[in-house]
């Protein structure tokens, strides 16, 4: 129990039959040497007193934005930055839906939005809402924002009913949080660069070449890489998506140009490199310096050339024991594609994808992988949250070194 000794930890009570079990969780944490501050939602009330929470926590127990009596505010602000872990038990159908939203009209919520620790989710609720399309979907976008999931039981619900939707049990939500304070950083004295995103090629001042990546995949690799230790540059073209950990340094570029150099100055002093970004095959050989005018001809073709390979001049300069992982979008003929590209490129190891799958590709949470090592092991992998994926990324790439 000592990886929870000394750590703040926010429980957020939602209003469900389940919420008498979070008494004996906030114990279990108490009892491991955690600082435990419960936050209760105003239904919450309805199924346990903030009396018993605050007896078990050693604190008094926020339910509002101010108190009452005396018109003290609680900051959600500071309660996220306090907080080493943030734990939601049990979550309410309603207030996964608020998280996934940012419906914040409670404490619980505007605090969630606030916390840069570890959020943990355990869902509890009666089996249809638990299989309804709306509760899974938001429980996957949780999932691929880094939450962890701890998933119900099967068994008899408050409605009589037999199925999946029981909380689970205190002790293995608190084995979960234990678990997570308990990984090893592995990655720990690591230095990564991570690539992600898409290039911008220029026509004109407001026209360029670029394709529909939208970085979630790269933004993914990194915060798995930081939290597992690593010192993570990621050089970032335009994107919508952006990491969540503070802690990862980014260098925003627009071109295959500038992302080369950015690459380059950097990948020297890596342990490893994981090129994700979607880099532009070509661009125009010549930039109009001001906008082309329709009235005036306009564009009447535009001469492409070659861009340069970001990973395979990396692939052809690493030194002995650096790692390089490549990304391989493809429309047909996936494995000879990867392979090829392996090969040419130097690398360890590719991660192969299809747009013929539904669920991968460009925009969606979701991927479906496939990664070839340079010695001809491939691993097939089922759908999965990009987040997970990351996961199954950076384990096969430092495998590469065993």
């Amino acid at each position: 129990m000592g990886a929870i000794k000394g750590k703040n930890i926010v429980v957020g009570v939602c209003g469900g039959i389940a919420a008498y079990k979070t008494a004996s969780l906030v114990r279990l944490f108490v009892k491991a040497g955690a600082d435990v501050q419960v936050i209760m939602t105003p239904s919450a009330k309805e199924f346990i007193t903030p009396l018993t929470m605050s007896t078990l926590s050693r604190h008094a127990v926020i339910t509002e934005f101010f108190t009452a009596n005396t018109g003290e505010w609680h900051s959600h602000v500071d309660l996220g930055l306090w907080a080493d872990a943030f734990v939601v038990a049990p979550a309410t159908a309603c207030t996964i839906g608020k998280m996934v939203t940012g419906v914040a009209d409670n404490m619980l919520v505007t605090s969630y939005m606030s916390t840069r620790g570890k959020v943990f989710v355990a869902p509890a609720m009666d089996l249809d809402m638990m299989s309804h399309p709306a509760t899974q979907q938001n429980i996957s976008v949780l999932k691929d924002r880094g939450v962890t999931v701890i998933e119900p039981r099967e068994g008899e619900l408050a409605s009589a009913l037999i199925g999946k939707g029981r909380m689970e049990e205190p002790e293995g939500i608190f084995e979960a949080v234990e678990r997570f304070f308990s990984i090893d950083k592995d990655l720990d004295g690591k230095k990564m660069l991570i690539t992600v995103g898409p290039t911008y090629e220029k026509i004109d001042p407001v026209r360029f070449i670029g394709n529909y990546s939208t970085g979630k995949m790269g933004c993914c690799l990194a915060d798995e890489a930081v939290e597992r230790g690593a010192e993570v540059t990621l050089v970032a073209g335009p994107m919508t998506a952006l990491p969540k950990n503070d802690g990862i340094k980014i260098v925003k570029v627009e071109s295959a140009i500038e992302m080369l150099a950015a690459c380059e100055s950097v990948w020297k002093d890596c342990d490893a490199a994981i090129m994700a970004a979607a880099v532009a095959d070509y661009r125009p050989e010549n930039c109009a310096l001001e906008k082309i005018k329709r009235e005036e001809n306009g564009i009447q073709e535009i001469k492409l050339v070659k861009n340069p390979d970001i990973a395979a001049t990396l692939g052809h300069t690493k030194n002995k024991g650096q790692l390089l992982c490549g990304f391989a979008l493809e429309t047909n003929n996936e494995r000879e594609h990867g392979t090829m590209k392996l090969k040419r490129k130097n690398l360890d190891m590719i991660v192969v994808n299809s747009l013929q799958d539904e669920g991968a590709g460009f925009g969606v949470d979701t991927n479906i992988v496939t990664i070839i090592h340079s010695d001809g092991r491939e691993i097939k992998y089922p759908k999965k949250s990009k987040r997970e994926v990351a996961k199954d990324v950076i384990d096969e790439l430092f495998e590469c070194k065993k």
